[in-house]
Formats: structure tokens, C-alpha cells, sequence
């Protein structure tokens, strides 16, 4: 099953190094980051837990859960905690699924059927697919999937700008243009007429009779 942008992110149940959560249940009213790692003790993978856990907070500011997933066990996970640790300085304080068996991974096409129901013996290597960012609403629906190379790490910086912009245009009329940041113009949707942002956005600016921007809502 391939999932796409508006698809329900599928539930499931399964050990974390916070107990047992049912994946809908724990998201709740919130946002949540669900971004998966190939094995336990890999390089780039312990700088990304690293900094996740730095922008918790960042990330709890703005109503936004994060959990982590890697295809070993929960006891490896806990271990591996301190070596993330002694990287980034931060304590891992947010879940990480403990995905042995590959249930989940395999429900969200990160690997197929096939690969078995089991982490024993599958190298990082045999699991570099799952490398995946999914950022899932409080409908549950996913807004966003990243895919990444083992060998290149994660920005989490970007993870956090476009949780800004999925925030802000499920609020307001708008759309963020590219490499936007908190605080800059955006660009009014094509939905709203002109007479409409007239009034909603007074002052707005035409740089195309189809691009029209304005300053940030509040």
C-alpha cells in the first residue's frame, strides 16, 4: 500500500521505550513527527535522535508530538539512548517504537511484505528504505512524506518550517512560497477572488494576475 499526502496514517499498536501505544490514541488532538531509522547504533541515525530531541520543545511549542521508530528492540533503543546522548547532549525524552518484527515499517510501505517478521539478522543496508518522515494531523490524515538517503542526515530545522506552514494555511487563505520562513510574506490561495482580498488582505500586492502576496496572518 502506497500512502500519499491525504491518506490516513494507518494505526497500529506497538512496544516503545515509553510502554505499549496505539498510534491514533497517542496523537490525540495533537500534530505528530513520525520519522523512522534502519537499525539501532548507525551513525548519521544517532546525530538525528540527537537533534530531535534538541527541538523537542521547539516542536511541543507548536502542538507537534514527535516519535521516533527503528527495526530493533526496545531494550537496544534504551541502550542506544545514552550514545545519543553523549552525541548531542540532549536526553531522548520522546517515544521510540520498538519495530522488531517490521509490522510497522511494512504497513507504511517502507518495506515490503516480504521482508519477513523479523529484525534478527537484517543489516542497516537491508533496511535503508526506512529512512521516512511522515507529519500527521489531528484528523490523522498525513501532510507530509520525506524520503532520505542512509547517508545523508535529516534537517529537522526544515521538519519545523513546514509544520509552520501546515499550520498557518490550515488557519488562513494562503500558501507559503518557496524557502519560506515564520514571520515572511506569503502567497493568497487561488480560491480567494480579488474583491475578497480586497478585504481580507488589504493592502496585498499583485506580482502575477495568479501570484498575489500578502504579509503573514496573525
Amino acid at each position: 500500500m502506497s500512502l500519499r499526502i491525504n491518506d490516513t496514517a494507518p494505526d497500529f499498536t506497538a512496544e516503545t521505550t515509553q510502554g505499549p501505544i496505539t498510534f491514533h490514541e497517542w496523537i490525540g488532538d495533537n500534530y505528530a513527527v513520525l520519522f523512522s531509522h534502519p537499525k539501532d547504533f548507525t551513525p548519521v541515525c544517532t546525530t538525528e535522535l540527537g537533534a530531535a530531541a534538541t527541538l523537542e520543545q521547539q516542536f511541543a511549542n507548536r502542538g507537534v508530538k514527535i516519535i521516533g521508530l527503528s527495526v530493533d528492540k526496545v531494550d537496544d533503543h534504551s541502550k542506544w539512548a545514552q550514545d545519543i546522548k553523549d552525541v548531542s547532549g540532549a536526553e531522548v525524552n520522546f517515544p521510540v517504537i520498538a519495530d522488531h518484527d517490521l509490522s510497522v515499517v511494512k504497513l507504511y510501505d517502507m518495506l515490503p511484505a516480504e521482508a519477513g517478521d523479523t529484525c534478527e539478522g537484517r543489516t542497516p543496508a537491508n533496511n535503508a528504505p526506512v529512512r521516512t518522515v511522515f507529519v500527521i494531523g489531528p484528523d490523522k490524515k498525513i501532510k507530509l512524506t520525506l524520503a532520505y538517503p542512509m547517508t545523508t542526515g535529516r534537517n529537522f530545522d526544515e521538519i519545523l518550517r513546514v509544520v509552520d506552514s501546515i499550520q498557518l494555511t490550515a488557519k488562513h487563505p494562503v500558501a507559503t512560497p518557496a524557502n519560506w520562513k515564520q514571520g515572511e510574506d506569503v502567497i493568497i490561495a487561488g480560491s480567494v477572488s480579488n474583491d475578497d482580498a480586497a478585504v481580507k488582505f488589504p493592502g496585498y500586492t499583485t506580482v502575477k494576475p495568479y501570484l498575489r502576496t500578502t504579509q503573514q496572518p496573525k
